[in-house]
């Protein structure tokens, strides 16, 4: 049996996320009934076991292991991570690195699940602080934003290797074959945009990667490019500003068309507007990019189905051989920026 026909082993943080622990229970159980992975519930054993009893579990591959803790989202990362160390964010992630967990799925705290990424699993070559990425815009599904707000100020640098890892995610998961790499400004124009865009440029220019120049952000709902390189503060501004459109568009339909549609057809209509503008949230989680293991890590407000799709994201990502692709991948621009 290949490593691609094993089941796949998931560490799943139960205790975060605002409906941790009853809907992350609920949702590591949806999945797991679907036989294509073994669970390890993360959390105190009596609030997980008293969730877990409410589902007929006997015949499922769930596993609880025991943590102490939970690291809340006002708490500062690294100072919580020390003073908990066994927080179940921390249990979980550790459980990738001893090789307990092929992937660890969290819905609390990013930062937590960042920095305990970050510390523990360690960083690829070349890559200073994880970044978050991947599809936040519906009507463009195959188009990948990077950094979504991890990194809110980057050196030229950081966001080449921004553009590596977004190429090696758009091969592994949409089969893409040689996809195309862009800068988000304000110009589609050669010359356009600060100096953190047009020194970013030269460097790509040189990359071996096919990047394409410039995108506007108006050319990202089209698809211009399948991934699109930004820093964290300009990237979180165009997450959060669809997710808020995308709201507001919902309302303001449901007021004008509330007389014209029968009630079921708008309602389907106006889930699929927030289904597109709400990306993050609808597809549950997101790999951390830029860690040496998969680390998921979800929208903390995620109720069961969204619990389930983030652990189905990690099973992909695993299966993808997407750790061992980026590591390439960066390796490969490292020789061609030194040569």
């Amino acid at each position: 049996m290949d490593s691609h026909s094993k089941p796949v082993r998931i560490a799943v943080d139960a205790m975060g996320g605002d409906n941790a622990p009853s809907e992350v229970v609920r949702g590591a159980a949806q999945f797991a009934a679907r036989g294509e992975g073994h669970i390890l519930l993360v959390g105190d054993p009596e609030a997980v076991g008293r969730e877990l009893s409410e589902y007929d579990t006997s015949r499922l591959p769930i596993a609880v292991i025991p943590s102490e803790g939970v690291i809340e989202e006002d708490e500062s990362p690294a100072l919580a991570l020390r003073r908990k160390p066994r927080a179940s964010v921390l249990v979980s992630t550790g459980m990738v690195k001893q090789g307990h967990a092929d992937a660890c799925v969290s819905m609390g705290s990013t930062g937590a699940a960042m920095a305990a990424a970050a510390i523990v699993l360690g960083l690829a070559k070349g890559v200073e602080r994880p970044a978050l990425g991947g599809p936040v815009v519906g009507v463009a599904p195959h188009t990948c934003i990077l950094d979504l707000g991890a990194n809110v100020d980057c050196r030229p640098r950081q966001l080449l290797n921004f553009g590596a890892i977004g190429d090696v995610f758009a091969r592994s998961f949409w089969g893409v074959e040689n996809p195309r790499v862009a800068l988000l400004s304000v110009g589609a124009e050669v010359g356009k945009g600060n100096r953190q865009v047009q020194e970013t440029t030269e460097m790509f220019e040189k990359s071996g990667l096919n990047f394409i120049g410039n995108v506007e952000a108006n050319d990202v709902p089209k698809g211009a490019a399948e991934v699109v390189v930004c820093d964290g503060f300009v990237g979180n501004i165009v997450m959060k500003l669809t997710e808020g459109l995308g709201q507001q568009m919902e309302a303001h339909l449901r007021a004008r068309l509330s007389d014209m549609l029968p009630a079921d057809g708008l309602d389907r209509l106006l889930q699929e507007i927030y289904a597109v503008s709400n990306v993050v949230e609808t597809r549950g989680g997101g790999p951390l990019f830029g860690v040496n293991g998969v680390s998921v890590v979800g929208h903390g407000s995620a109720r069961a189905d969204a619990v389930e799709r983030a652990i189905e994201t990690a099973a992909l990502t695993v299966r993808a051989d997407f750790i061992p692709e980026m590591n390439r991948q960066l390796e490969a621009l490292e020789s061609r920026l030194g040569a």
